[in-house]
């Protein structure tokens, strides 16, 4: 019979440690130096952005060494404490969610960088999620204004990350694979730690060196499907053809390299091989769930509850949910939404434990990666006089389990793959 885990970690720290286990599984600096480059001859550029580009890029600087000049570009805190870069490198600390006027810097070094390369030159993207804020650069007719409310609309929308970059990638001079154009006839090496369901590299920060299968027309329907009210300046320029996809021609794919170093996949086996040392039983959901935050919450609890477990067993999830905002001025994040539907749903159910975090640190914009749930969640919350359905209503999640001490604080893991859930169950649950 498979053991119980040591009775000397509560399940609430069992779930934490798999969390940690995950997210370590997914640094940089386990995974990234197998796939760079060997140094050659010729001018090497570096545009390391994203969550993980401050890590991705001092392991390249370790590696590469030289006369490696380039960009890094980072949301706010995502930088490394501490950490100087040659000088031969600008770092730049970009918006996120919302593209701001240093995104722009970020997005138009970019371009500049990529238009000085010459052939023999290479450029080397580091590339993880969050980059499609950090890293803008509007079409022309457009300003920042216009992509900030864009971007908004489509946080909002309840759309799915690739629907959201199909719209970002046709208002944009960087995105969709224009940087790799723009850096013809260099080598450019694209290295990319995923952060969507499906691992589709084009996906990640929107994919600015990667060729796109997306086009106006599927923009448009989002648009349209979403009921995103665009002004119609902005709409003109999803029907303007200049802003269509650019095609790739043999040699763009001759001289370009992509290589996918890490995945949702890789921090849930680091879990699961964890969860199995400390003699749990393990139920894999995979790697790609996505839909309504708290839809899915009422599945897993519905799951979670159908089982009677001979020894404790572990429900794994990753993927990326999204939140539909009723509540502009709500204080939430995608796992908490989840948490707090998953709990409402289980109702006090015994011995069932939940945790669902952001593995870059930060479930949202507010400063948790996410939080916990318990059987006594429900009921310590009603002793101080809490409505969890009401908030659950009004995308006020964070405020329910900062409430009652739940969250789980992380701060800036400087790494992302996306959602990382864990439901514990007990033997002896009665549904």
């Amino acid at each position: 019979m498979t053991p119980h885990p040591p009775r000397q970690e509560n399940p609430t720290d069992v779930l934490l440690s798999l969390f940690h286990k995950a997210v370590s599984a997914v640094q940089a600096t386990t995974l990234l130096p197998s796939f760079l480059p060997r140094r050659t001859t010729g001018r090497y550029a570096l545009i390391s952005v994203g969550k993980a580009g401050a890590d991705m890029a001092r392991v390249a600087c370790d590696h590469l060494g030289g006369d490696l000049s380039g960009m890094v570009v980072v949301p706010p805190g995502h930088d490394i404490p501490g950490h100087s870069f040659p000088a031969s490198l600008t770092q730049i600390i970009g918006g996120h969610p919302t593209p701001t006027d240093a995104s722009v810097e970020a997005g138009e070094l970019a371009l500049r960088i990529c238009q000085s390369l010459t052939k023999g030159d290479h450029l080397l993207a580091l590339i993880s999620g969050g980059g499609s804020a950090l890293m803008a650069s509007p079409r022309h007719g457009l300003s920042l204004e216009d992509k900030q409310g864009v971007n908004r609309a489509l946080l909002m929308s309840g759309a799915a990350i690739s629907e959201m970059n199909c719209v970002r990638k046709h208002l944009s001079r960087i995105k969709g694979g224009r940087l790799a154009i723009a850096a013809a006839p260099a080598t450019v090496t694209t290295l990319v730690l995923s952060d969507v369901p499906g691992d589709d590299p084009s996906l990640v920060a929107s994919g600015p060196t990667i060729e796109d299968d997306t086009c106006l027309e599927r923009a448009r329907e989002i648009v349209s499907r979403y009921r995103l009210g665009l002004p119609p300046h902005i709409e003109a320029a999803l029907n303007d053809s200049a802003n269509e996809t650019p095609q790739w021609t043999p040699e763009d794919h001759q001289r370009c390299r992509l290589e996918i170093i890490g995945t949702a996949r890789t921090a849930l086996d680091a879990a699961m091989s964890l969860a199995r040392v400390k003699g749990l039983t393990v139920m894999d959901l995979g790697d790609r769930i996505e839909g309504e935050a708290r839809l899915v919450g009422e599945t897993h609890a519905a799951l979670a509850r159908s089982i009677t477990p001979s020894s404790p067993t572990v429900i794994l999830s990753g993927g990326e949910t999204t939140v539909t905002v009723v509540n502009r001025h709500g204080k939430g994040g995608r796992n908490l939404e989840y948490l707090l539907s998953l709990a409402l749903e289980l109702d006090g159910a015994p011995n069932i434990w939940a945790l669902a975090c952001d593995t870059d640190g930060i479930d949202g914009v507010e400063k948790a990666a996410g939080a916990h749930v318990s059987p006594t969640t429900l009921e310590r919350a009603a002793r101080m006089g809490l409505n969890p359905r009401e908030m659950l209503n009004q995308n006020n999640a964070y405020l329910f389990f900062e409430a009652l001490g739940d969250l789980v604080i992380t701060g800036p893991t400087r790494t992302n793959v996306n959602d990382f859930r864990a439901i514990l169950v007990e033997p002896g649950n009665a549904s």
